[in-house]
């Protein structure tokens, strides 16, 4: 359950969508002499560079680091052990060598058990993070727009004129809401 896959397909999803409702506005402006302002964002640099997302990242790292350490710990120990059975496997008896061969498989099972554990475990928070961070921006973005009476705002887009560019203002709101 790849969380950043999701996310980028329903960005490119909204994109798509708001780049049909874009050409739609242009051509309603021909047909209705359409006046409305449009603003850009880019959401990527709201989740990596907004005061609430540092800390987020922060939170996560001190949260999980004990985990990866053990988990990296743990990975030493088994890589030691089946170097240690290498060098002495040939002066093992069949019945030693065999058994500590399962437990070194074993020993790797549960590590890599743990290790998808621990990833499963860092994607949840890190999806439940990013939604408290996009509802907030959300919020923000809904005041930067009406402060520049904006009537459209598109996400990624593949070209922005800075001009039109609303991301500083939505991380300025987003930082001064906490």
């Amino acid at each position: 359950m790849n969380y950043s896959v999701v996310n980028h397909l329903n960005k490119g999803l909204i994109a798509a969508l708001l780049s049909v409702g874009v050409i739609g506005s242009a051509v309603a402006a021909d047909e209705k002499d359409f006046s409305g302002k449009i603003g850009v964002v880019n959401s990527e640099r709201i989740f990596k560079e907004s005061n609430m997302a540092k800390a987020s990242q922060a939170k996560l790292q001190s949260d999980f680091a004990k985990r990866e350490k053990d988990l990296r710990d743990d990975a030493q120990k088994i890589k030691a052990a089946a170097e240690k059975l290498d060098r002495e496997a040939a002066v093992m008896s069949d019945t030693d060598r065999v058994r500590k061969q399962r437990e070194l498989a074993d020993a790797d099972r549960e590590l890599q058990r743990k290790q998808r554990e621990f990833t499963e475990d860092v994607n949840q928070r890190s999806f439940e993070e990013r939604s408290k961070i996009a509802q907030k921006a959300n919020q923000a973005l809904k005041t930067v727009a009406e402060q520049r009476k904006l009537d459209l705002i598109v996400q990624e887009a593949a070209y922005v004129n800075p001009r039109i560019d609303v991301t500083d203002d939505v991380i300025k709101a987003l930082n001064g809401s906490r």
